[in-house]
């Protein structure tokens, strides 16, 4: 017959000793491993009669649901009290002082765009943006430059197919904006524009203002 009482007794006092999580988890593997002595228990039932094992049985399973709830109570006890050590560990003075983090700063080129747009707004202009990615149309033919017109020569292009490429100046603004607008029309066009310029004095991407 299981004697409960010893083994409740035993158990509650290597619970008692376990003063870690780690420690904690080799009493739930005693008790309840694939070795456990609770798991030999159960083994024990094939073995016995059938009018002892009804009784057998639920005294184990007594047993185990105590025991589970008894480690799941020291779980929490012991994970409150590494959680109050971390916390002592880890104390931040609120009252030291803060770090600096520098900030970053407006760039050059972004502080000249916006010193120009300042100048024309004030003067009664607008701005206006379009694509960068554009249409052949807009960025020649509709500024009277056929496929033919000397003048695309001047403008090595990115071409990303036959119709598109990325626009070489920001005239196409002036086109997209005419359309959309009813005149009288009083407006820069700033914005980036790409030619596959690569010397010493070029790169293949710029800013530009029309």
């Amino acid at each position: 017959m299981l004697d409960t009482n010893s083994f409740k007794k035993a158990f509650l006092s290597e619970l008692d000793k376990a003063e870690s999580t780690s420690e904690l988890q080799q009493v739930r593997i005693k008790y309840f491993g694939k070795k456990g002595l609770l798991t030999a228990q159960l083994k024990n039932l094939s073995t016995m009669p059938a009018e002892e094992k009804r009784s057998f049985g639920k005294a184990v399973n007594e047993l185990k649901g105590f025991f589970e709830n008894e480690i799941a109570l020291k779980e929490s006890t012991l994970g409150n009290a590494d959680l109050k050590k971390r916390l002592s560990s880890e104390t931040i003075d609120v009252t030291l002082p803060g770090k600096y983090t520098p900030a970053g700063r407006e760039h050059p080129i972004n502080k000249v765009l916006r010193e120009i747009e300042d100048i024309f707004v004030s003067m009664g202009f607008g701005v206006e943006e379009g694509p960068q990615v554009e249409l052949d149309y807009y960025n020649f033919e509709a500024l009277n430059m056929p496929k033919d017109h000397p003048a695309r020569d001047m403008q090595d292009t990115f071409y990303i197919t036959d119709d598109v490429m990325l626009r070489t100046h920001t005239s196409p603004v002036q086109i997209r904006t005419m359309e959309k607008k009813k005149p009288p029309l009083r407006f820069i066009a700033p914005g980036k524009v790409y030619r596959c310029d690569a010397d010493i004095s070029h790169t293949p991407m710029f800013h530009q203002v029309e």
